[in-house]
């Protein structure tokens, strides 16, 4: 039996209905993070926020109870909207990253009034516009950017993700995107040697093969490599540690890393017309928001030739306050129950 087959049965129980209660969740190819919305209060605002490690269960049916029994018992929520790590084709999402699977009605026949899936990068552009000064750290120096300007998020987790927000006077649209699948481009030598060894490896080389979690383990081997050393494999979370403690080989991938990451973001920028800011989040981008304000970041970021200019003007942020996706996720939940 497919999962898509095997979520599809209630909730255990059967919890009372709750008109007024609506479940977010924010589900990456990790964790599976969820939290309640009250819909007659403010339609960014959650709470009883809980994080599960996906590998613990089988499909997201047994997620979602279990959070449920935990933080809502009795209490069957009536509107879901969960924001998933890949792309959503026809309410249905299959992780990239892992192997559950599963469609909007799977969701419905759990017990719930309303489903929706919408791409987890996609949550957080809608989330962007609202986060003030004490959400988000500022890479690079303080800069206004312009009203109502188009905003670009990206994020380095167990994958790359990537979206923007296009705004006008009119209103705004997120744009979910599978941006973090692009190709890796070279902008020196030693990266052009990382793309050539990464090559060896994998065939065609995205920027999620660079930029996430597993990348920044490549981009390690591939400079280790680079150097003429052999069987160099780190675990990521201690390259960073040993690289934020002094390590040299391990600093040198960091900052690399980083380099990369404010060249990738600044491309986006140029693509997506994000004079509106560039927002930069995921668990990777976390450990490294101390050099990324000394380190090449926003260098990089700005260096585009002809379009030095247009690339100062533009602020960059990294997202500091927890579970922005979630908030993101409830204010498409907010308009999904309006909208009856």
């Amino acid at each position: 039996m497919s999962q898509a087959h095997a979520v599809s049965k209630p909730i255990a129980g059967a919890p009372r209905q709750d008109a007024g209660l609506g479940l977010v969740g924010d589900i990456g190819g990790t964790n599976a993070r969820f939290a309640l919305t009250d819909l007659s209060k403010p339609d960014d605002q959650v709470f009883e926020a809980q994080s599960f490690a996906c590998r613990d269960f089988p499909n997201v049916h047994d997620a979602v109870a279990a959070y449920l029994e935990q933080r809502s018992p009795g209490r069957m929520p009536t509107h879901v909207v969960l924001a998933v790590a890949g792309p959503v084709v026809d309410g249905a999402i299959a992780f990239t990253n892992m192997s559950w699977r599963f469609s909007e009605r799977d969701l419905r026949a759990l017990g719930f009034g309303q489903a929706k899936l919408i791409n987890d990068f996609a949550a957080l552009a809608v989330a962007a516009p609202t986060l003030g000064e004490a959400d988000a750290r500022p890479i690079g120096g303080l800069r206004n950017p312009e009203p109502n300007q188009n905003l670009a998020v990206l994020g380095a987790g167990t994958g790359f993700g990537v979206s923007a927000l296009a705004r006008d006077e009119h209103g705004a649209t997120p744009m979910a995107t599978e941006g973090g699948h692009a190709a890796f481009a070279p902008n020196d030598d030693v990266e052009t040697e990382v793309l050539r060894f990464l090559r060896g490896r994998f065939g065609r080389v995205s920027l999620e093969r660079i930029l996430s979690g597993p990348g920044l383990a490549n981009l390690h081997e591939a400079l280790a490599a680079v150097d003429g050393r052999q069987d160099v494999r780190v675990d990521p979370a201690e390259i960073t540690r040993l690289g934020l403690a002094g390590d040299q080989d391990c600093r040198r991938t960091l900052d690399r890393f980083c380099a990369i990451l404010g060249c990738v973001a600044g491309d986006l920028a140029l693509t997506y017309g994000a004079k509106g800011g560039v927002f930069i989040t995921g668990g990777v981008v976390a450990h490294l928001i101390d050099i990324l304000e000394p380190g090449p970041f926003r260098r990089r970021f700005e260096a585009k030739g002809r379009f030095v200019p247009y690339l100062e003007a533009i602020p960059t942020w990294v997202i500091t306050r927890p579970h922005v996706a979630l908030s993101g996720a409830a204010r498409v939940l907010h308009a999904l129950a309006r909208a009856g």
